[in-house]
């Protein structure tokens, strides 16, 4: 299934004439995601020790951490990603719509972060939320990228979408440095990197660092899973707005043959 992008003549073959976002790729990630969620499941619940100072609160780790880095991954894809579309002759839209979508559910990882942390939070510190430096940072980051999506919902063609959106994805990914180091530039009741830490040294036991591995490699296959779909998605609700564009066209003009 084709269809001609109003701002360019050139015809982008869409999504291969299937109504599925599914392919063969995506169900090899969709299994071996499960399998890798059912190894978080079985260390994170029971293989792992629990911590010495956080006691069995330390489970909620392996999201919490892992839902971070791969929001972190999210942005920074849609900040490439919008980069190759701006800075590229051919400005495929293809692009654009990776950034949305890695976009939509870094914004949802980082929405689960928040709701992770909060319930640490709850357990280590007594409180569901402190304007820490690090808690009111991922927040900032959080508004932003809703903000983000906000200007992808803005009128015009595919294109104008495109660019507006690309200029506030390679802004807004610079917040990223600001929230990884504000343990370090702020006094922050957050704890420093157990793994990336400035001193090169990881401070977690082996099952556990296993663990925080394994959630990792789920979260990602999960991240790439979504990515994959939605992008179909995005490319099949841009060839119905053409279309419906097409024919409210072709009405209008014969309105005016009518006349």
């Amino acid at each position: 299934m084709t269809t001609t992008d109003p701002d360019n003549t050139s015809t982008t073959s869409v999504v291969g004439g299937s109504r599925s976002t599914g392919t063969k790729a995506t169900r090899v990630i969709g299994v071996a995601m499960v399998v890798a969620m059912g190894w978080l499941v079985l260390f994170g619940l029971v293989l792992s020790p629990a911590d010495v100072n956080q006691g069995e609160s330390v489970r909620l780790l392996y999201i919490h951490v892992p839902t971070i880095w791969i929001a972190y991954l999210s942005f920074v894809v849609t900040a490439v990603s919008s980069g190759i579309y701006l800075f590229t002759k051919k400005h495929s839209l293809g692009w654009d719509r990776l950034a949305g979508a890695s976009g939509e559910f870094g914004v949802a990882f980082v929405a689960l972060t928040l709701l992770v942390g909060s319930m640490w939070g709850r357990l280590t510190w007594g409180v569901f939320w402190q304007w820490d430096a690090r808690l009111t940072t991922t927040a900032l980051l959080f508004v932003t990228y809703i903000g983000y999506l906000a200007v992808r919902r803005l009128g015009g063609s595919h294109h104008q979408r495109a660019k507006r959106s690309a200029v506030v994805g390679l802004l807004a990914v610079l917040l990223i440095p600001l929230v990884h180091w504000s343990v370090v530039i702020w006094r922050s009741l957050h704890q420093t990197a157990s793994v990336l830490d400035t001193d090169g040294d990881i401070d977690m036991d082996g099952t556990m660092l296993f663990t925080l591995f394994v959630g990792v490699v789920a979260f990602t296959l999960l991240y790439i899973w979504l990515v994959l779909h939605r992008t179909r998605a995005m490319a099949m609700e841009d060839m119905l707005e053409d279309r419906g564009l097409d024919i409210a066209l072709a009405e209008r003009r014969a309105e005016g043959v009518a006349r």
